[in-house]
This record gives C-alpha cells, structure tokens and sequence, in this order.
C-alpha cells in the first residue's frame, strides 16, 4: 500500500476527486495560516473579519450611547444644582410681605396681571428696581435686586418682575415730566 492516504481513499472509492481537492485546500490554508501566526501576522478568514468587525461597531455604538447618556445626567446634575442655589438664594434673602397690605401693586406674569397687597415702603422700593418679584412653585416672594440679577443670570424664568431703572437721556424734553411711580392703573 503505497501512497498516501487520500490516494488510497479514491482507490478505494470511499471519496472523490472534489472532496480531495478540498481537503488539499483546506490543508494549505490551515499550513499557511500556522507559518503566518509564527512569524507574527494574523490571518483570518472572513466570515471571522465580519464577525469582528460587528463586535467591535456594536462596542462603539454602546460606548457613544452611554456618553450620551453620561452627558445627559451631567446636565441634569448642573440643572438641579443651579435650581437649589437659586432657591437657596431666593429663601435666604426673601422680604417678609405684610399679610395687611394696604397698597396694590400691579405686575405682569406671563401674559396675566397679577396684583400683590405691600406696603408703601415696598411699592417705592419695587417701583425703583431696589426690589423684584420672582416665582417659587406659585408663590411670589420679594426678594433684593441684587439677588435677582444673579438669580437671573442662572435662571432667568425665576424673576416675574424688576423695574429697570433707566438713564434719562439729557436731550428728552419731557425730562422735566417723570411719571409718577404710584399711579394706579
């Protein structure tokens, strides 16, 4: 019995000629593939490179979701820390109004016109932009002007309403005529 092994296979009729010609294949594949892991390259075949491939995009499109989602809860950790230090600003500076209000004074909210029963001391102080109004769940609370402009500047929603004071511009005629800051209306 001289031969090889596949030669006496097809002697025997126990294999064809295909099936020999594939297993040659196959052999030199696996031959080349063992000397190119010796000398340090990588040889794959390419259902295993598609393969790869998809684990590794699948790695990086998780990756890029949980950055997002990182993001995400970063930004709503520096939203809820700006809200507490407003509050925080907002109750530590409030102005007790007087439940016996005897002034009206009339602001705008929104699109509505709200009214708030203070003292005159507080309508002359609001009336010159030394106090504002700001919003706290549905309560109006007087609070200083300074604290509503850093107030504002992190959370401008907060502040309902602050006079402005405003530069008279020398050249006006009617400088001499300031509207009153009581009148009713």
């Amino acid at each position: 019995m001289a031969g090889s092994l596949q030669d006496q296979l097809l002697k025997a009729g126990l294999a064809n000629k295909q099936q020999a010609n594939k297993a040659k294949a196959e052999k030199r594949k696996k031959t080349k593939q063992a000397k190119a892991v010796k000398k340090g390259e990588v040889f794959k075949d390419p259902e295993q490179l598609a393969r790869e491939q998809a684990i590794a995009k699948a790695k990086e499109d998780k990756l890029e979701r949980d950055r997002a989602l990182n993001r995400q809860r970063e930004d709503e950790l520096t939203r809820r820390s700006i809200d507490a230090s407003c509050l925080q600003m907002m109750q530590q500076n409030i102005i007790d109004m007087p439940d016996d209000g005897d002034v009206e004074y009339n602001f705008v909210d929104g699109t509505t016109i709200k009214k708030l029963y203070v003292s005159k001391t507080l309508q002359e102080q609001l009336a010159k932009g030394n106090l504002a109004i700001a919003s706290n769940k549905g309560r109006y609370l007087l609070i200083p002007a300074g604290v509503a402009e850093k107030i504002s500047e992190r959370r401008p929603e907060l502040i309902i309403s602050r006079q402005q004071v405003e530069e008279i511009d020398p050249d006006d005629p009617y400088a001499d005529y300031q509207i009153p800051d009581d009148l009713m209306w």
